[in-house]
């Protein structure tokens, strides 16, 4: 055991509730009673847990969240030396899945410092559980890039992947994604859009990635969404005809695809060359 380990200096990483309070566990209360720092993404919203938890926070809180993390970071690990324990909690779900938390996860463990945690509740297998699709297997993606044409790009990337895919979206842009998804991915491909996990006015809709992206533009999910897709089916698809396939590329570019992009999503979706299908575009 290092110096450090021996003055009592570790992190512990809280789950903490995604929105029914009655899912926290008796070991985040002690920790939040206990720790002697708190490192928590919204300081306000700790403050309302804690409330609600009727837990008396005796620790210092500091605020920790993607802004400040970087510069954070160096007195948290300072704390660390001085025997502190820190405790981290996001707005909800375990720290640094998505979340600020593996910045300090990282710098206490390079400067010897044990990290534990207080396991709580995950948006990622909740809704995983929640969607009706594969589980056994599956790929956690975060969230995807903000652009449009970085987002097209990735799931391009991700198109032929067999196993189940997770990923988290803004509110504002889930529509957006949901029609890249369906455009290069294919239509007919099941998904689960989860919204406000464990909360009052929880949500799961579960349909084709075409049918969730126009539920979407028609009414824009509100809250905090996680997005469970089925994998690429197994095995080469069957080639449709030509006119099936210049029908893709249109319904594609329809879904605002540039041309290029729509080529490439089906030529990759059914196993194609470009350039045969760039051919019979343009024949």
């Amino acid at each position: 055991m290092s110096d450090d380990e021996e003055a009592g200096g570790r992190v512990i990483l809280v789950g903490a509730p995604l929105g029914n309070t009655g899912d926290a566990s008796t070991r985040l209360r002690e920790v939040l009673a206990s720790a002697d720092v708190i490192a928590a993404e919204d300081t306000r919203r700790l403050g309302r847990l804690a409330r609600d938890l009727d837990v008396t926070v005796r620790g210092r809180i500091v605020s920790y969240f993607e802004g400040n993390d970087e510069r954070r970071t160096p007195e948290l690990v300072e704390a660390l030396r001085d025997g502190a324990v820190v405790a981290v909690v996001t707005d909800g779900g375990m720290p640094s899945v998505s979340d600020p938390g593996f910045r300090l996860v990282r710098a206490a463990l390079d400067a010897g410092f044990p990290v534990t945690s207080a396991p709580g509740p995950s948006a990622v297998t909740t809704a995983l559980a929640l969607s009706g699709l594969p589980s056994d297997r599956f790929v956690f993606e975060g969230f995807l890039p903000r652009s449009g044409s970085n987002r097209r790009s990735r799931l391009r990337e991700l198109a032929a992947e067999p196993r189940t895919l997770v990923f988290f979206e803004a509110p504002h842009r889930i529509a957006g994604a949901l029609e890249d998804l369906a455009a290069i991915f294919g239509a007919d491909r099941p998904a689960a859009l989860c919204r406000e996990l464990t909360k009052t006015y929880e949500e799961i809709r579960r349909d084709t990635l075409a049918e969730l992206a126009a539920n979407a533009a028609a009414d824009p999910p509100r809250g905090e969404i996680t997005l469970v897709v089925a994998g690429a089916p197994a095995g080469p698809p069957e080639r449709p005809g030509d006119d099936e396939l210049r029908a893709e590329v249109a319904r594609r570019e329809a879904a605002g695809v540039s041309r290029r992009d729509a080529i490439q999503s089906v030529a990759d979706a059914y196993q194609l060359r470009k350039r045969d299908v760039y051919a019979l575009i343009h024949h």
